[in-house]
């Protein structure tokens, strides 16, 4: 990895020569600057190991219909979460039907599925414009649309136009935000600032800049507030959007506001403490890149048992190729339906699917025992304790570590 020639940047844009604005009394934290040099070794070695994993997510070979379903989960993961870091309550679960036409709720619910559905036009949207245009910049106008995106068609007070920069003063919990009057001009410096060269990508180092712009991006706008709702989820469109630009693969883009979300305390703590420590923002990186590994690292972990339950079904087919008898058969289809468990209870063999209930309905039990002690001798079923089984995948799985198995007797 080349190294990053972004160690200190700073906007010395339109504040030059201008009367001093009410902001800088009350908001000093606002200086768009970013000073690197502090940065401790652990985060440069958190932003390499997560260019690293985008970069590995990226090349990961998997079926289309498997790929389908990693995308419908990590979407409707990623929808709810930066939904709910607002006050959404609906589940994944429900989140995960509606995006499959499946959810009905009450009249006076309706507005949690609209909150959805504008994120998902929005998303859909980030990439469609990506793969036509690849306009990297941040533009003002792009920002207020993606607000008016994200309050389409939602109840909002009478003093908030979607899309348009408040006019009033505000106050999010304990924190005041900056003067309405300064608004735009601290949107439009933002804009400038993130699209300077200072804080652009860099060849080899694209995505560990991309993490650093977007994290960036988002605090600013969390902090000045421009928008009468919806900042919040403003601010991640930004996050995903830059994500997106520098490389990041789709389904990796909306992790970050995953972990936002299951570490919401934590999220809210560090950035209030970042605008008392006069602009430094590096603490809340670290909180923020820490998050995005451990988010990749379990994508992947999903990734690679996907990947492998392919793998097994392959090769406990390739194992009873020249096994056509019917009893070869049942126990073929036996092997796949344990392998569809971590443990099976031996007692609930007979019940596993409805094909394997009607082989052994007129078969003793013997027949069963006899079924698995086949499979274990072939080495594809394992015995667990004295009563359960368990399929031994692990005799594919080449160059990961051994693990001990739990009994499960």
């Amino acid at each position: 990895m080349s190294t990053i020639n972004v160690l200190y940047a700073t906007h010395d844009g339109h504040q030059a020569g201008q009367m001093k604005r009410q902001y800088q009394a009350t908001h000093p934290w606002l200086t768009f600057d970013l000073d690197l040099r502090p940065a401790p070794s652990s985060l440069w070695l958190k932003l390499g190991e997560a260019q690293s994993k985008c970069e590995h997510l990226a090349g990961y070979p998997l079926k289309p219909e498997y790929a389908r379903r990693l995308h419908m989960v990590y979407l409707a993961k990623g929808v709810l979460a930066t939904t709910a870091i607002e006050g959404n309550t609906l589940s994944e679960e429900e989140v995960s039907a509606h995006l499959e036409g499946k959810l009905q709720l009450p009249p006076s619910r309706a507005y949690l599925t609209q909150e959805i559905d504008n994120i998902v036009e929005l998303y859909n949207g980030l990439l469609t414009s990506m793969a036509a245009v690849g306009d990297n910049n941040i533009r003002p106008d792009l920002v207020k649309e993606f607000n008016k995106t994200v309050l389409r068609n939602l109840p909002v007070d009478e003093h908030t136009t979607p899309g348009d920069i408040r006019k009033d003063s505000r106050v999010v919990g304990r924190y005041r935000c900056p003067p309405p009057e300064d608004c735009d001009f601290l949107l439009g410096e933002l804009c400038d600032w993130l699209n300077s060269d200072k804080l652009g990508l860099q060849d080899g180092n694209e995505i560990v800049c991309g993490i650093i712009r977007a994290i960036v991006a988002h605090t600013y706008l969390v902090w000045i507030h421009p928008f009468g709702d919806g900042n919040g989820r403003t601010a991640r469109a930004v996050e995903v959007k830059i994500l997106l630009d520098a490389g990041v693969p789709s389904d990796a883009c909306q992790l970050l506001s995953n972990y936002y979300n299951k570490t919401r305390p934590e999220y809210y703590r560090q950035l209030d403490a970042a605008s008392k420590q006069h602009s430094n923002i590096l603490p809340f990186i670290e909180y923020a890149v820490t998050g995005l590994v451990e988010e990749l690292k379990e994508q992947i972990d999903s990734i690679r048992n996907m990947n492998l339950d392919i793998t097994w079904v392959n090769y406990i087919h390739d194992q009873f190729r020249d096994k056509k008898s019917p009893p070869e058969r049942r126990r073929r289809a036996l092997a796949l339906a344990i392998s569809e468990h971590e443990f099976v209870q031996l007692a609930s063999i007979k019940k596993l699917t409805p094909d394997l209930a009607a082989e052994y309905s007129q078969k003793a039990e013997r027949t069963v025992l006899r079924d698995v002690s086949h499979l274990i001798a072939m080495g594809l079923v394992e015995r667990v304790g004295t009563r359960s089984v368990r399929a031994k995948k692990e005799v594919i799985s080449a160059f990961l570590p051994t693990r001990k198995h739990l009994n499960n007797s």
